[in-house]
């Protein structure tokens, strides 16, 4: 079992920046490739971000958002510049043995709980 928990996520005005956190717990957690996923109001749950030794995006957050992890500390990161208000959303991150087909969210084993990120225009 892997334990997931999300954090860093608030308000923010559009063009502003947040860091969001996934800390992690249980098994080793280098062993896992790691992903952002987020679900607006009212629409499906799409992927962002995922990273093992390399980086993907989708196409919207391209050079703006960054993920990073810190396997000593068992964390994940996201970085999110330049935000929009269409950037709104709960953002979970979730854990999955190899990285391949990593925008698919039937790929994740493990999955935190979410945390909001509200922008405004």
């Amino acid at each position: 079992q892997v334990q997931l928990v999300e954090s860093g996520g608030g308000l923010v005005q559009a063009g502003g920046s947040l860091r969001l956190s996934c800390a992690a717990s249980g098994r080793t957690f280098s062993n896992y490739a790691m992903g952002w996923f987020r679900q607006a109001s009212g629409k499906e749950r799409e992927f962002v971000a995922a990273i093992s030794g390399n980086t993907i995006y989708t196409d919207s957050v391209k050079g703006r958002f960054t993920v990073s992890r810190d396997n000593a500390k068992a964390t994940v990161y996201l970085q999110v510049n330049s935000a929009k208000p269409e950037d709104t959303a709960v953002y979970y991150c979730a854990a999955a043995i190899g990285y391949y087909n990593m925008r698919d969210s039937r790929r994740y084993d493990y999955w935190g709980q979410g945390t909001q990120v509200t922008v405004s225009s």
